[in-house]
């Protein structure tokens, strides 16, 4: 051999991490159960089926009747992507609301794929008015605007009332980002009249991160089936996968690229849980248990960055104490409890820690747990006088 035989690794032990960041958070125990089941083909009946059953529990948490509702074969970021290079063409203009991280990626995004990138901006931590969002979209004449609705980087929850009806007074569609609200917020897609929406299943599904929900409503479809270019990501090009994971009148699937067969199981298992519990009864848990965790912030003398009024119930910004270190009290209650929380993003870097509830973590222990982990970093942390 060229290369000679490794040495002998140790085996694979990671830690038991209680994940309580932005992000994955920790599945449930059923869906990893689920993931260790045996394996069928891609294109095999049951696969197909159990795909098909996934797009059924996926509309229900979603609230739409979406034809087009399809796991993606990457994580949230792929499905965002595949969003945008479907809907979007060289030269369109393409709005975007930046107020956090993850629309700043969205303009990237954009831009990569030949789009005319415009943008409305608002400090993280605050949301967007629907006067603003009217405003910019009669100035642009935008085909696509871009927001998300619960921003991962900042803990902010945007209004959706009255943004698709600007949208589609001018003309344009509306993509949502709903990767950290799906499952644990209320989302109502058709109501809202959302065109396109992706999420990832690694926050309030209780799903390891690998496969992601995407949909898109007749007029998005309209929008990809009338291109004048062909898709500029061919892993990702949504008129192809169609044809493997969307039945036709009696035409035979085509086969596309190997889906992930263990993470489609894990996916549709987090969200037949969540359809077990009932949306209702999910949004509940969550909101119970962030209020939980912000009195319990308010006794530490701790503060949240967003008002109540436009704050995640499923990931808290909370503020870094002047003269505290961020990256020293996550490295410390990491170290000490094997619990993780998340720092700040962007402009936000070292100036936050995220705190998140979400799917299976979303639970009354947990917060006891992070609160006494927070304060006795705090205690060892704050300089004596």
């Amino acid at each position: 051999m060229d290369v000679p035989r490794p040495a002998p690794q140790p085996r694979l032990d990671p830690p038991p991490r209680l994940m309580l960041g932005p992000g994955p958070s920790n599945a449930y125990p059923r869906v990893y159960q689920a993931m260790a089941l045996h394996q069928v083909g891609h294109l095999d009946p049951y696969f197909l089926q159990s795909v098909e059953e996934l797009k059924v529990m996926l509309r229900y948490v979603w609230q739409t009747r979406n034809a087009f509702t399809v796991p993606v074969s990457g994580t949230g970021s792929a499905a965002m992507e595949a969003c945008i290079c479907n809907l979007i063409e060289p030269g369109d203009v393409f709005l975007v609301c930046v107020n956090g991280y993850f629309g700043e990626r969205m303009v990237d995004m954009g831009g990569r794929y030949g789009a005319n990138v415009v943008t409305i901006t608002r400090p993280y931590g605050e949301v967007f008015t629907l006067a603003e969002i009217t405003a910019a979209i009669e100035t642009h004449r935008p085909s696509l605007l871009g927001i998300v609705h619960a921003e991962t980087s900042t803990g902010t929850l945007q209004p959706m009332d009255g943004i698709a009806d600007a949208c589609h007074a001018n003309n344009c569609m509306l993509l949502l980002d709903t990767v950290t609200s799906i499952g644990g917020i209320p989302l109502f897609l058709d109501r809202w009249g959302v065109d396109a929406a992706y999420a990832g299943g690694q926050k309030c599904l209780g799903v390891p991160p690998g496969c992601s929900p995407l949909t898109f409503n007749d007029r998005a479809m309209a929008k990809l089936n009338g291109r004048r270019t062909k898709v500029a990501n061919w892993y990702l090009d949504m008129s192809m996968i169609a044809r493997y994971l969307v039945p036709g009148a009696g035409a035979p699937r085509v086969y596309h690229h190997t889906a992930p067969i263990s993470m489609v199981y894990a996916l549709r298992e987090g969200l037949q849980i969540v359809c077990e519990e009932g949306l209702e009864a999910s949004h509940a848990r969550h909101r119970a248990n962030a209020e939980l965790l912000w009195q319990g912030l308010e006794g530490l003398g701790l503060r949240c960055l967003v008002p109540l009024e436009y704050r995640l119930p499923s990931l808290t910004t909370v503020v870094v104490p002047e003269g505290i270190d961020a990256k020293q009290v996550q490295n410390w209650v990491l170290q000490n409890y094997n619990l993780e929380i998340g720092g700040g993003l962007g402009s936000l870097a070292g100036k936050v820690w995220r705190i998140g509830l979400m799917g299976f973590n979303s639970r009354p222990e947990n917060v006891v747990m992070v609160l006494g982990a927070l304060q006795r970093a705090l205690t060892h942390f704050t300089p004596k006088l």
